[in-house]
């Protein structure tokens, strides 16, 4: 028993190699069928796995086509000419044959004063003229007779010279009588006040009876200018050049939509830039004329203008649904003839309507997707329809 047991500690300190060589040979041997079985079972599972479907996408073609050069702002509509109605003399106003906001034409009565006095004083001096005028036709027929008899020693030189002046003498009263007439039939013509322009009269502040004084505030009435108006708005002075150029080519074309209005937008065009830069804003007053036949424009209201300084012939547009905004700037997916997705990065210059300008990144005729971009990444599968299903037609909708 003795010599036994050192036989068996040895194998038992040999068992675990023995063991882990066996189990080494068999791995040996059934390790390739193992990785061959597997690789298998992997192709097998990928053929079992559907390729992606394709995103249906509604797409549209980028288009050249002409599209204007606008300008759009808020303004105000002004009225090229306001009148305040004041009386240039003092007196009482004896009739008002307008009513509060008629529309008046130029050399319309508006006030008529008490003119008794007047018509008194101008007749007085109507008067006076034909005194005088008599009294220098005696003068000057003296002349002529005084002066045989003073060559003949009749009369001395010192009466026909006295003669002679009293008729220079009369004369000169005759031609002060005369303007004293003209300055009272002026005054007179100041009691009755007239439109000087074609416009719309506001309320009257004075009516029949009230005495006035000349040139008293408030004025009487104020009388505004509705045809033509002025509709006025303020652009960045990076603008001035622009507008400058256009105004040389040609009358610039205006439109001025009035919110609420429903009718058709009103047709003018720019008449004259302000002289200076409002150095606060760095901003420039410019004044577009229109001629507002039906009056809708009115001083005081706010309107949406838009101004076109020129039209660009082959502008390359699209939907502007498709222009997308990133963190690197706009983009627009595109199909490709292999109908894969590509997001490619675009230079959006302006929007006109529902059309976006592209200035770089965009040809035409190639097709943008308008409706479907959250699906899509680079190199996605899509197919064109019209309402973004399966079922829809495979021809994209162009706008």
């Amino acid at each position: 028993m003795s010599e036994k047991q050192p036989v068996l500690r040895r194998l038992k300190r040999l068992f675990p190699l023995i063991l882990m060589g066996i189990v080494g040979f068999f791995a040996w041997q059934f390790w390739p069928l193992a990785s061959a079985e597997s690789q298998e079972n992997k192709t097998q599972d990928k053929a079992q796995v559907p390729a992606a479907a394709a995103q249906p996408v509604v797409v549209a073609d980028a288009k050249a086509q002409p599209m204007p050069v606008e300008i759009g702002a808020i303004a105000h509509v002004q009225t090229i000419s306001s009148v305040a109605i004041r009386s240039r003399i003092d007196g009482v106003i004896a009739k008002v044959p307008v009513r509060d906001g008629q529309e008046v034409k130029a050399g319309d009565i508006l006030f008529e004063l008490d003119d008794r006095d007047a018509q008194a004083q101008l007749a007085k001096a109507q008067g006076t003229v034909l005194k005088d005028q008599a009294q220098l036709k005696y003068a000057q027929q003296q002349v002529p007779r005084f002066s045989p008899l003073a060559q003949k020693e009749f009369l001395s030189r010192d009466q026909l010279e006295q003669a002679q002046s009293n008729a220079a003498a009369l004369e000169g009263t005759l031609k002060a009588d005369q303007a004293a007439v003209a300055s009272l039939q002026v005054q007179l013509s100041y009691t009755v006040i007239r439109a000087q322009i074609d416009g719309k009269i506001g309320t009257i502040a004075f009516k029949e009876g009230n005495s006035i004084k000349a040139n008293g505030d408030p004025p009487l009435a104020t009388l505004n200018q509705l045809r033509p108006i002025y509709v006025s708005f303020s652009v960045p002075q990076r603008d001035l050049a622009r507008i400058q150029k256009a105004m040389a080519a040609g009358p610039v074309k205006a439109i001025a939509s009035i919110p609420g209005d429903e009718g058709e937008p009103q047709q003018g065009s720019v008449a004259y830039i302000e002289n200076a830069i409002d150095a606060s804003t760095s901003t420039l007053s410019v004044k577009a004329a229109f001629p507002n036949p039906e009056n809708r424009l009115w001083s005081g209201q706010f309107v949406n203008i838009k101004v076109t300084l020129r039209v660009e012939d082959e502008a390359i547009v699209v939907p502007s649904e498709a222009v997308q905004a990133g963190q690197q700037g706009s983009y627009v997916f595109v199909v490709k003839p292999d109908m894969t997705a590509e997001a490619r990065p675009v230079t959006l210059d302006r929007t006109v309507g529902d059309l976006a300008v592209i200035v770089d990144g965009l040809k035409n005729g190639e097709k943008v997707v308008t409706t479907g971009q959250l699906r899509l990444r680079n190199g996605v599968k899509v197919q064109i329809t019209t309402n973004g299903s399966d079922k829809g037609s495979k021809q994209g909708s162009a706008s």
